[in-house]
């Protein structure tokens, strides 16, 4: 498959290859599906969530989609997903794990339960997804994953509480970093366990992204990112369309920091 330059931007051709993306309806999600249907992909899109929008308007622009609601922390509706997936399309060629929730507050407020939901979607719902696309994209000897991790899994978090408490009631918590720091050391494991199979195994690690879930964030923790604003879900998206190609076959186990240069390593 080759790239072709459009609008001033890498364009990546998808065309032939299945893509399954969980969390669509979210903002990265929902602008992971767009840049991998604007390549060509054949669409499976999850979520819990009405799809309905979504669905309607990339089958507007001729594009071939299913979708359902699904539940990633739920091993038989995952098995479904993919199922589906290759029931219908016939294989399995890109997985991009992207459902995930948000938890905000310090240690002390977090109770049991919220760990338990924070977790069972943000990590254990990446490795129910992961687990379920391996064995076809193995046979076949080609496949793509790239889940989304999070800044907030490599810099302890953005608040500075010493300065502001205030900062810290509004931002990610640890429940969401501890969670995100296990979806990139499942994305470690993985990669190296199927690379000699063909598929590659990858991660984007967004900083904040303009959404609703980041309309609280204070001004002063924007003010910490190097290019002076947020990012956008469209530009984590160019980021995963690029893991996702065929041409990068030759990075695998990789945490792509997309962050405006808020965290560097």
């Amino acid at each position: 498959m080759s790239t072709r330059i459009q609008r001033g931007t890498i364009a990546v051709d998808f065309r032939g290859r299945t893509a399954i993306v969980t969390g669509a309806v979210g903002t990265i999600g929902s602008a992971v599906a767009r840049r991998l249907a604007a390549g060509g992909a054949n669409l499976c899109l999850t979520d819990r969530g009405d799809l309905s929008a979504l669905v309607d308007d990339l089958k507007g622009a001729n594009r071939p989609v299913v979708a359902a609601r699904a539940n990633v922390a739920d091993s038989r509706e995952v098995a479904e997903i993919v199922q589906r997936a290759i029931s219908t399309f016939g294989q399995v060629d890109i997985l991009v794990s992207v459902a995930g929730v948000t938890s905000f507050g310090s240690i002390e407020t977090i109770a049991d339960a919220e760990w338990d939901r924070v977790h069972d979607v943000n990590l254990k719902g990446v490795f129910l997804c992961n687990r379920a696309v391996v064995g076809s994209m193995k046979a076949r000897r080609y496949g793509r994953i790239v889940n989304i991790g999070s800044v907030l899994a490599k810099n302890g978090g953005n608040p500075r509480p010493w300065l502001d408490p205030d900062e810290q009631t509004r931002a990610g918590n640890v429940a969401y970093g501890a969670a995100k720091a296990g979806v990139h050391a499942l994305t470690l494991y993985l990669a190296k366990e199927v690379a000699s199979y063909g598929v590659t195994v990858n991660a984007v690690a967004p900083g904040p992204v303009a959404s609703p879930m980041t309309t609280s964030l204070p001004e002063t923790l924007i003010r910490q990112i190097p290019v002076g604003r947020m990012g956008s879900a469209e530009e984590v998206a160019a980021a995963v369309a690029f893991l996702a190609a065929e041409e990068s076959a030759f990075i695998n186990g990789e945490i792509l920091d997309v962050n405006g240069g808020l965290w560097m390593d």
